[in-house]
């Protein structure tokens, strides 16, 4: 159990508000967890309630109408989706796939991954990123994977919001390929990459296409981020039909529920949400990265819908200083003290809607000066 003040993940206030001696109740605008800001779907409240009857009943052991609605949505076959409770659910999975084996991770980059390995008893290898940029050499990594089984990336990664791009990414698996060492990528905020251009931005961003000429890559997806609907947990993993049915052996029957996988369709064909979802990031990003650096923060390059910060060398403040500045201003971002390789060095900030991004501005403005 973690009784550390600094939570785990985004979106829980409560010990950080009675760490710094604030009251449960002080009113906070969350920056902390990566969603998106549009969502989720006008119609999805109104849709669930709808399907609230489907409870009474199993849902379907296979989940083949989900499944087909994702092969068709990257261009596969049905055999070569898993849909999982969450995201996390498909870290588990991948891990456990390679229950006892020889792991890889980056630092920093996010924890669940080292945590299902021990779970499932692999020897994690830790390989840094390095400040201020955190860019992935590639050439130094294939040194380090001569006798791994399985790699672990995060792709755009989280918390850099750092890119590695498909060209590295091909030549990383044709070496891996050789190997025979499993490459294992974390494609949860590939949704928040691309341009205006849904379609073209899809098959850019994700490396799903790549599937066909690589056995060993798995990719996991959660699409609860894109639709803001954390709570309902919801993902898949994505690889060749053999693995997909490994993995699947390891998955307790059932688990995603009735609503989640019924809600699968429905949020893939909604096309002008993900094109405005798009839009959004396309003007937003870009001006929120001018506006932090504007204001003397050290900003990480982002290809995701946050940002990795830190006061730059003319502010004499810390990140913990400026965490707690905000906390008490009203507004929570994301510590970085269970990033290993951060170590509370910097702070993660999601983007919102363009009014609260404002306001954010503001008060970091109040906090620095």
């Amino acid at each position: 159990m973690n009784m550390s003040p600094w939570p785990a993940h985004g979106g829980q206030a409560e010990a950080l508000l009675a760490h710094f001696g604030l009251p449960a109740d002080h009113r906070l605008e969350d920056f902390s967890a990566n969603l998106n800001p549009l969502g989720p779907p006008a119609w999805v409240s109104d849709w669930l309630v709808k399907q609230l009857a489907g409870l009474e009943r199993y849902p379907a052991p296979d989940y083949g109408a989900a499944r087909q609605a994702i092969a068709v949505h990257h261009q596969l076959q049905p055999e070569q989706v898993l849909l999982t409770n969450g995201g996390a659910e498909a870290i588990f999975l991948a891990a456990a796939l390679h229950a006892g084996k020889r792991a890889v991770v980056l630092t920093p980059s996010f924890g669940e991954y080292a945590r299902a390995c021990r779970a499932h008893r692999l020897a994690v290898t830790e390989i840094a990123l390095s400040a201020p940029h955190f860019a992935l050499d590639v050439d130094s990594l294939l040194t380090e994977v001569d006798g791994i089984d399985v790699l672990f990336l995060c792709r755009p990664n989280n918390p850099t919001a750092t890119l590695i791009d498909a060209p590295a990414m091909e030549a990383l698996l044709d070496v891996t390929a050789s190997i025979g060492c499993r490459v294992v990528v974390d494609e949860a905020f590939v949704d928040m990459v691309g341009d205006t251009q849904l379609e073209s931005s899809l098959l850019q961003a994700s490396l799903a296409p790549l599937l066909a000429r690589y056995s060993h890559l798995i990719l996991l997806h959660s699409m609860t981020k894109f639709y803001t609907l954390p709570g309902l947990r919801l993902g898949y993993m994505l690889a060749d039909g053999a693995t997909i049915n490994s993995a699947e052996s390891h998955q307790p029957p059932w688990s995603v529920n009735h609503l989640a996988a019924e809600l699968v369709a429905p949020l893939l064909a909604d096309r002008e949400f993900a094109q405005r979802t798009l839009q959004w990031i396309a003007n937003e990003r870009p001006r929120m990265q001018q506006a932090l650096t504007k204001l003397g923060l050290e900003v990480v390059p982002s290809h995701a819908c946050f940002f990795l910060i830190r006061p730059g060398a003319e502010h004499a403040m810390t990140s913990d200083a400026l965490f707690e500045g905000l906390l008490r201003r009203g507004m929570l971002v994301r510590h970085t003290h269970s990033f290993i390789g951060l170590d509370g060095d910097w702070l993660r900030i999601a983007l919102r809607d363009g009014p609260a991004n404002q306001r954010l501005l503001e008060v970091i403005y109040d906090c620095l000066r």
